[in-house]
């Protein structure tokens, strides 16, 4: 049941008051134990990752080719509403929502990071810092980036529009498992869904709220001189959050939407400048060859599972994305679900699979591109210095350039020591202080469609929360996140993230098995059954003779109970 008057109107006291208490409870043991926290979840993640590696890749492959097949079925025109509803918000303000929602921070976080650790090496090179190895690097960063994560967050979007907006049930993630366990999703086993998806919910944004700041603070030392210190970042956390705070007090349609398009818009500045003093012929090639190369490498790159070596980089890249994309597709999946009422199950997987996946792979050739390009650069440089002589012995071997360096040392500081390669002057300044407008616009965002995830399912699937529940999960996110920085329990929470993907990976499945059941029950989704066509024969017909051309299912009833109380 919810309150009906009171601060708390509106509010599931059961899912409030548990996860509150699991969520506090799990910070003070990262904060206090963080040391002793992080080799436990470490030692549980690379179990699990160990022995249940087969069974992410499975499912999040198998996810990918479900949604595709979806979208181009009959299913397609299927619209998450009344037949007759339209869209809440236009294309424009869609997309830069899912965009925002779905990666923001960490696309600027490992957009050069990530293809320089690749470029340093990887098991689909011969050679580190080759030109095979900066191939190969775009090639596995478009895959860690690219169609399988947005997979995993439309299967959990769609799943709980197509049952919230089409079916009648409350906005929240145990409403996904109605087909398969009825009237009992508002009991015992719903509770403890809902409550697991806020504490995943509630430690993945405050994680990424925590790595932010971080990064933030790197950047405005770099071109400030501000001191990194915890002080100045749980003071960017204080600051950010409060902004966040007011966002969502004005709810998705002003405070979120607006953010978002304005996210949207720095972004693309960003991409141009880049290109166009950056290496953008290179940019260019990279773009095209990348995406290429991984259309063609897809299937393999899906089911390759390092099955002879068994050297354990899968674990370290592929098979550790695939439960941590996972731990957010609960957040992620429930705002963009949030935002798409209205729309046709072929528009939410269109808009949400490919068009953010065409931006990142934009995104990642224009930074990592330029990355990899500044080390070709420095490679020559550096060889030219050993044939004449000037680098011998140990220093004539190269180890990478000062982009690679810079990301070895401090993974936040490698886009910033892009911009001083770009440009060591003016230029290369502004770049750096727009990304961290950047970042404090996306932290911004994750914080406010977090709070809003959160007051949602704390509400039993409200679209407009009580206000009190917003500013608490508001302020209960700045202090998990500055908290955990200050105690630093942000690894704990990073491996502990791992450990909570196997039990989402298990509920996506039976999400598809949900789905398929219901969509597979929708009225007039297949089409009238032709005429009877009598068999002939050369003695006279009867009523035997007359057979049925087809066979059309008898219409499922269209559910089903708004609500638990």
């Amino acid at each position: 049941m919810k309150h009906d008057s009171g601060l708390v109107r509106g509010i599931d006291p059961t899912v409030t008051v548990i996860s509150k208490i699991l969520v506090i409870g799990f910070v003070i043991f990262c904060g206090l134990m963080a040391k002793e926290a992080g080799a436990f979840f470490q030692q549980v993640s690379d179990t699990i990752l160990n022995n249940f590696k087969w069974f992410y890749l499975t499912v999040v492959s198998g996810v990918l080719c479900l949604l595709i097949w979806l979208m181009l079925s009959r299913f397609g025109h299927i619209r998450l509403g009344r037949d007759d509803e339209k869209p809440e918000f236009s294309y424009r303000s869609w997309l830069a929502m899912l965009f925002s929602g779905g990666m923001g921070i960490g696309l600027i976080f490992w957009s050069v990071a990530e293809p320089m650790w690749h470029y340093a090496g990887n098991p689909f090179a011969e050679a580190g810092l080759s030109n095979e190895a900066a191939q190969t690097a775009m090639r596995i960063t478009f895959f860690h980036w690219g169609l399988h994560p947005w997979a995993i967050f439309i299967i959990v979007a769609l799943t709980m529009a197509y049952f919230a907006y089409r079916k009648g049930l409350p906005l929240t993630m145990r409403s996904v498992l109605y087909p398969l366990i009825g009237d009992k999703i508002y009991g015992p086993i719903g509770h403890t869904v809902d409550i697991l998806t806020v504490a995943i919910t509630a430690f993945g944004v405050s994680q990424s709220l925590g790595l932010g700041v971080i990064q933030m603070n790197s950047g405005l030392n770099n071109v400030l001189g501000m001191e990194i210190s915890v002080g100045n970042q749980l003071i960017m956390i204080g600051l950010i959050s409060f902004l966040a705070i007011l966002s969502v007090l004005s709810g998705v349609g002003r405070g979120i939407r607006l953010l978002s398009e304005w996210n949207m818009l720095l972004s693309i500045l960003l991409v141009v400048v880049v290109l166009a003093v950056g290496p953008t012929r290179y940019i260019l090639h990279t773009l095209i060859e990348g995406t290429g190369d991984y259309l063609g490498n897809i299937i393999s790159l899906s089911t390759w599972s390092d099955a002879q070596d068994d050297s354990g980089w899968q674990n370290w890249w592929t098979a550790f994305y695939w439960p941590w994309w996972m731990t957010w597709s609960p957040f992620v999946g429930m705002f963009i679900a949030r935002i798409s009422r209205g729309r046709t199950i072929r528009e939410l997987i269109m808009g949400a699979l490919i068009v953010p996946t065409i931006v990142t792979f934009i995104w990642m050739s224009v930074f990592g591109g330029s990355a990899l390009k500044m080390e070709q650069e420095d490679r020559l440089a550096h060889q030219a210095q050993v044939e004449s002589g000037v680098l011998v012995g140990e220093a004539a071997e190269f180890k990478g350039g000062d982009v690679l360096l810079a990301t070895k040392a401090e993974t936040t500081s490698a886009v910033f020591t892009l911009f001083e390669k770009i440009d060591e002057g003016f230029l290369g300044q502004m770049l750096s202080l727009m990304v961290v407008a950047l970042l404090a616009t996306y932290f911004i965002t994750s914080a406010d469609s977090g709070t809003l995830v959160l007051c949602t399912l704390n509400s039993r699937g409200s679209l407009e929360p009580p206000m009190v529940l917003r500013v608490v999960w508001g302020v209960m996110q700045a202090f998990i996140a500055g908290g955990l920085l200050y105690a630093g329990g942000l690894k704990a929470v990073q491996t502990a993230s791992i450990v909570a993907g196997l039990p989402i990976a298990v509920l996506t499945l039976f999400m598809a098995i949900s789905l398929m059941k219901s969509l597979r029950q929708e009225p007039g989704i297949l089409p009238p059954a032709p005429a009877r066509q009598p068999v002939p024969k050369s003695e006279p017909e009867t009523e035997d003779d007359y057979q049925p051309a087809g066979l059309q299912p008898e219409p499922a009833p269209v559910l089903l109970r708004a609500s638990g109380e």
